[in-house]
């Protein structure tokens, strides 16, 4: 195996345990892995189209500029001003949004999240099973909740792509004797545009976008990690012979 694909799957295996461990903590239900590709391209010029399409306009990006997403996502400015350039005048401006917070806290109880480290705080995970986590619940506000996170104050704003679905919950006693609720899977209610498949496809695309600002660089700090371990395999092979040379005539 190279030390490009063994650095990879160390890394990987590392976030997954960070994502695992961060949403144990909040209590939630398991996660599906989202199985992104951050080094797809095709997946992160869908991923940024959605983005800008059902998201930014609630939801900012403040610390990541569209020329950086275009140099990595090979757009052209021309591309980006007509594509992604919603709010925006400058390729050197970053996502904002347009929505006042005052506003958007009164109309939604919080304002809404930047996006650009959720994937880094949440994990890519959480990010893709929230989007296909929300049921209909006549009680909350919004006539939503979700399944990851319980009292969102977050509409269901890809409705018209999903559709809309409910969550089959069963009461089961543990060792103690309190009943708890166990969630035994998604009924579907009405359809949506996009089947099943293609949902989850759209899905993934957006959390791919999401994790791929949330560290920009990351691309090119592992190319430049694969070149530091290289180099530090070659200075051991080289020091332990260096030793034995020195150390030879010693008994």
């Amino acid at each position: 195996m190279s030390n490009a694909k063994v650095y990879a799957k160390i890394t990987t295996i590392i976030i997954t345990l960070f994502s695992m461990s961060a949403f144990a903590a909040s209590g939630g239900a398991d996660l599906a892995e989202s199985g992104i590709d951050p080094g797809n391209i095709s997946s992160l010029q869908r991923g940024a189209r959605n983005f800008m399409n059902y998201c930014s306009g609630c939801h900012s990006a403040k610390y990541v500029r569209y020329k950086t997403i275009g140099k990595y996502l090979g757009l052209s400015e021309a591309q980006l001003i007509d594509n992604l350039m919603f709010n925006a005048e400058k390729s050197f401006e970053s996502i904002n949004v347009a929505m006042r917070p005052d506003d958007a806290a009164r109309w939604f109880g919080t304002a809404p999240p930047d996006m650009s480290l959720m994937a880094r705080s949440k994990g890519a995970d959480y990010i893709y099973n929230f989007l296909k986590g929300f049921y209909i619940d006549s009680d909350s506000p919004t006539g939503v909740d979700n399944l990851v996170l319980e009292g969102t104050s977050m509409p269901h704003v890809l409705w018209n792509l999903q559709g809309f679905q409910k969550a089959i919950f069963s009461e089961h006693e543990d060792e103690h004797g309190n009943a708890n609720l166990h969630f035994d899977g998604f009924e579907p209610v009405t359809a949506g545009s996009m089947d099943a498949e293609d949902y989850d496809e759209f899905v993934r695309d957006t959390t791919n976008f999401l994790a791929y600002i949330a560290e920009p660089v990351r691309s090119d700090r592992r190319k430049l990690g694969v070149w530091v371990l290289m180099f530090l395999i070659f200075f051991l092979i080289i020091s332990s012979m260096l030793k034995k040379q020195i150390w030879k005539d010693v008994k």
